[in-house]
């Protein structure tokens, strides 16, 4: 009989997400995941089968945790300009900031998995911002997306010294 997990599955998940948000995952090794999640290197291969099968759990869980309930709220809102400062303030905004957004740029291009799952938070957005912009949901999309990517490259203040 095996020893009961010593670990919490979503805490895991959730940790994977913040370091695959910060450093990529090119950037993010088994070694920095093991000590993320607290999660011996077995174990992380005995649930998710690899390195790939937790970044990709990770980032189901952005979706559905970050992405679709940022989304969710934004498409209850009537003005426009709001809708889209709204979009532009939540969107990819939560615990693992930026995440979707570097898996676009980083793995969408070579996973299709991954591609499929940047292409639904898309998606979701474009859809949230359809009910005040119905002739140009998908330029406004762009436009949050955009600047999101732009306030996500913005030095900080220890960066400019």
């Amino acid at each position: 009989m095996g020893r009961p997990r010593a670990f919490d599955k979503e805490q895991a998940v959730s940790a994977s997400a913040a370091l695959f948000a910060t450093c990529g995952y090119e950037g993010t090794s088994i070694d920095d995941l093991t000590t993320a999640t607290g999660m011996h290197r077995g174990s992380l291969y005995n649930v998710f089968g690899s390195k790939r099968g937790l970044y990709l759990a990770a980032l189901r869980a952005h979706l559905d945790h970050e992405i679709l309930p940022g989304a969710t709220a934004v498409r209850s809102l009537t003005d426009a300009g709001q809708a889209r400062a709204s979009a532009t303030a939540a969107f990819d905004d939560g615990p693992a900031a930026g995440f979707l957004l570097l898996a676009a740029v980083e793995r969408a291009p070579q996973d299709p998995e991954v591609a499929g799952l940047v292409a639904e938070g898309f998606a979701a957005l474009e859809d949230a911002l359809r009910p005040t912009h119905p002739d140009d949901a998908a330029q406004a999309a762009s436009t949050v997306i955009g600047t999101r990517l732009r306030l996500r490259a913005r030095p900080t203040t220890s960066q400019e010294n």
